[in-house]
């Protein structure tokens, strides 16, 4: 130790101390102590002066700084005749370690000798600063290793758990893994003579106590105990040799897997180690032999999840009936264990795909149970009878159908091919069962003297042609200052419906979801212009077939926002209005009382063959896009009366088309001025038995002047397939004609603003006496528009402190019945010792905020352990 450290140390003594006792015992500071640079300190050597002398010097200088100096050790009490003085001094070591000792704020002189064991750790002095950091004066020999063992290893805590997230993860390198590799880190580790630490703390937290120990062999025995633990039933004989051997000990092996995979800082790691795990241990072929029931607690494995979403989807394919209630069960368990996470799927290709097989497992799911209600086909009685019936219940089939499709394409780009016979099914139900048997139950409501064709009046639905006079004019009686219209191309009523679930699950806006009879043919140029306020509407009979309205075109965006000019309105792309921003978009409307806002997305997309396939991504960027348009309008330009339509809705079917969808025309009929795949427009059109027919007069209110006549192919079919024949619209199937309309309104009430749902722990109990303890929970009230799902996340504790592993559970139940809302969990305690008299907590978070809801004192008394 230089003499500058020493003088620098005896000064801080100093400023505290009058005197101070340096004993030297080897004498190896004799010869230079004099050369100490001391402010105003007498030095006296004890070995040259007699104690009564020096007694007496510091007696007669009370104020004065004395360093009384010895080569020799402390004398025994009874012979030390300055013991008195002694006692109202301070004593000063200048060996390293008693430097270290003090450095290191630890109180016991006993730790000596094991400091000079790890000399070589301390010999760095970064990383003698890290540890200090750590150290607390009541530490023993294993506390300092310990603490040692997370300076080498950079851990996050000095805890075994938190060393062993950062050797494994060591073994990775460049993204391969390399199990049998010796990392850095414990090439660190041993240099420093503490890998024997290393594995008593293995031993002593998870019982792992093995001749030869290895990273691996411990790698694999924390995995294959966890993946046993969490089984509903036994595991393989070919795995039992891996399991760790003390059941209490073997717990932990739950708790730090658990921890380590839900680690947003190390999940990585975790996924990429057990993926060449599970590979070694040929984790297939033990799973052959077990059930989604077996495996739906473990969460040790991906192939775990590969081989649940197999299990399920042949569930759901056999139509086991009743038994779908246990599919949603395993479903919601697996979306909150780690692998199908909705928040790793963001940043995780596995997770997403994962994630996004149980969306549509779920989907197949309610669609195949809801055409089991409908197995003897569709039947109206009346044009009103099957709008209702598609209103409440029918578009599901459609709705259903297209989550399905965007859950397997998020799945497709991974190359697996477990939803492929599923996806068959939903196929051949959508396209083969369902569009057929709505087309012929919906012909009969169109066909004859008295049908919907023949009048094309609905009671209680506006027809499209009359939006601003019953629908927009009212607002504007009510007091509106200002109205805002937003017309999405081809956003069919489904989609609408999403969009209300989502708008209504935010606070202060309530949307509200009703529809309109659409124009026919449905397609864009008549739509829009309908939409329109206007008293006559006609066709202008030119090459493009342009729409007039009072007499003025109204074809092109940029002349309905002439036209609306004389409404004291202006029409404006969605995508300009948003860049406009807060202030200049508050100017752009300030004085107009009529904003059309229009919206492309579903129709920009399905409406080319190249893209067709994208109609169902183009939809769901549609509910998003939309959702922040009404955000913005309401938020930035306060605006308070909103509402969403479109000039018409959409059929889409996933597979090819064949012959028999089309209603192929010899030739096209004289008079045809427009011919497209859903639709013919001319002037004496007649009738044909391929084509449903009429006139725009009665379908879209046109002048008897401006008016054409119309066929549409009957049903689903087509009149051609050029140019791609999945996405259509035009004729006058329920996707294509009920065009929804949603008011959204901003509202201060309280029954306006959303909250997540509340749960409650079930059960009187209050101790925890075995290691792995079921828990149940009830959601106090169903999840509805105004009451949200929550995720939340449940521990044990010991202050803040876990104590056990962290479940993650979503309340999400719509059902009125209480024995539907009830969810339970298995929490894993660490073994331990515990104060059977002391509380502990079990704490529920939410999982988003972290904002603690419920907090219940428990008892933890583990007298019993079991096998789960």
């Amino acid at each position: 130790m230089s003499l500058q450290r020493i003088t620098d140390s005896l000064n801080a003594l100093f400023a505290s101390h009058a005197i101070v006792f340096w004993h030297d015992v080897d004498g190896e500071f004799s010869s230079t102590i004099d050369n100490l640079a001391l402010d105003k300190v007498n030095l006296v050597r004890l070995d040259e002066l007699p104690a009564l002398k020096i007694k007496i010097d510091i007696e007669r200088q009370p104020d004065s700084r004395w360093l009384l100096y010895s080569p020799q050790p402390e004398p025994d009490p009874n012979h030390d005749w300055l013991l008195d003085i002694r006692l109202r001094s301070k004593a000063f070591k200048a060996d390293s370690t008693s430097i270290l000792l003090d450095d290191l704020g630890l109180a016991s002189q006993t730790l000596r000798e094991h400091l000079k064991a790890r000399a070589k750790f301390l010999r760095a002095k970064d990383r003698v600063e890290r540890l200090k950091r750590l150290v607390v004066a009541s530490d023993n020999a294993d506390d300092l290793d310990r603490k040692m063992l997370a300076v080498l290893t950079r851990a996050d805590q000095p805890e075994l758990f938190s060393i062993l997230q950062r050797l494994f993860a060591a073994l990775i390198n460049d993204g391969e893994v390399d199990l049998n590799t010796q990392p850095k880190l414990w090439q660190d580790i041993v240099a420093n003579d503490l890998s024997e630490a290393f594995w008593q703390l293995a031993k002593i937290h998870l019982g792992y106590a093995e001749d030869e120990p290895s990273l691996r062999d411990l790698l694999f025995r924390i995995l294959v105990t966890d993946f046993g633990r969490s089984l509903g039933g036994e595991p393989a004989e070919s795995l039992k040799h891996f399991m760790l051997p003390d059941r209490n000990l073997a717990a932990n092996a739950s708790v730090f897997a658990s921890r380590w995979r839900s680690d947003l800082a190390h999940y990585v790691s975790y996924n990429l180690i057990t993926a060449v795990v599970g590979r070694d241990l040929e984790l297939g072929l033990v799973l052959g032999d077990l059930s989604a029931d077996d495996l739906s607690e473990v969460m040790t494995f991906e192939e775990v999840e590969r081989c649940i979403i197999s299990d399920l989807k042949d569930r759901i394919l056999s139509g086991a009936g009743a038994a779908m209630d246990a599919v949603f069960t395993l479903i919601a368990r697996r979306r909150d264990g780690h692998w199908a996470n909705q928040i790793l799927a963001s940043a995780n290709d596995v997770s997403r795909a994962l994630a996004a097989s149980y969306d549509a497992l779920e989907a197949a799911t309610h669609f195949l149970t809801l055409k089991t209600q409908y197995k003897d086909g569709f039947s109206f009685v009346s044009a009103e009878a099957g709008v209702t019936c598609y209103q409440t219940e029918l578009f599901r089939f459609d709705q259903l159908y297209r989550h399905f499709n965007r859950a397997t394409e998020l799945v497709e780009p991974m190359g697996w091919a477990v939803l492929h016979e599923l996806s068959q099914r939903i196929e051949a139900t959508y396209s083969g069962w369902f569009i057929p048997q709505l087309s012929s139950a919906w012909a009969k409501v169109l066909e004859g003297d008295a049908g919907l064709l023949s009048t094309w009046q609905i009671p209680g639905v506006i027809n499209q042609q009359h939006f601003f006079r019953k629908v927009v004019s009212p607002l504007s009686d009510d007091g509106a200052k200002r109205i805002y219209v937003i017309i999405s191309d081809a956003f069919r009523f489904e989609v609408a419906e999403e969009l209300v679930q989502v708008i209504n699950s935010k606070s202060r806006l309530k949307a509200k979801l009703s529809s309109l009879l659409g124009v026919l043919p449905s397609y864009t140029g008549l739509g829009m212009a309908s939409l329109l306020p206007h008293q006559t509407l006609a066709y202008k009979i030119n090459s493009n077939l342009d729409l007039m309205a009072d007499g003025k075109p109204v074809s092109s965006m940029e002349q309905r926002s002439a036209y609306l000019a004389g409404h004291a309105g202006v029409a404006v792309k969605a995508e300009d209005l948003l860049a406009l921003g807060k202030d200049k978009g508050r100017e752009f409307v300030r004085d107009r009382q009529l904003i059309y806002i229009y919206h492309d997305r579903i129709d920009l997309i399905g409406d080319k063959q190249s893209s067709e396939t994208k109609t169902f991504e183009a939809a769901a960027d549609t509910v998003t896009e939309l959702t922040q348009l009404v955000s913005f309008i309401v938020n930035s330009l306060n605006g308070s009366n909103v509402l969403v339509t479109a000039d018409h809705g959409f059929i889409y079917q996933e597979s090819a088309l064949e012959e028999a969808d089309k209603s192929a025309l010899a030739e096209k009929p004289e008079g045809t001025l427009r011919a497209k795949k859903r639709y013919l427009l001319g002037q004496g059109l007649g009738a044909n038995d391929k084509a449903w027919s009429g006139n725009t007069a009665l379908t879209a209110g046109t002048e008897p002047e401006g008016s054409l006549d119309f066929w549409v192919p009957k049903g689903a079919n087509r009149f051609h397939f050029a140019g791609g024949a999945r996405f259509v619209h035009g004729s006058a199937m329920p996707q294509e004609i009920i065009v929804p309309v949603i008011a959204v309104r901003e509202s201060e009430s309280v029954l306006a603003k959303t909250k997540p749902v509340s749960i409650s722990l079930l059960g009187a109990s209050n101790k925890v006496v075995t290691n792995t303890q079921r828990f149940e929970f009830i959601q106090n009230e169903a999840v509805s528009e105004r009451v949200l799902p929550r995720s939340v996340v449940i521990s044990l504790r010991d202050g803040d402190k876990p104590i056990s592993n962290e479940q993650t559970v979503t309340f999400d139940s719509a059902s009125q019945l209480l024995d539907e809302r009830k969810r339970s969990l298995l929490l894993t305690v660490l073994s331990g010792t515990y104060d059977r008299n002391k509380d502990y907590y079990l704490i529920v978070r939410d999982a988003s905020t972290k904002v603690e809801m419920l907090r219940v004192p428990l008892k933890v008394d583990l007298a019993f352990s079991n096998d789960f």
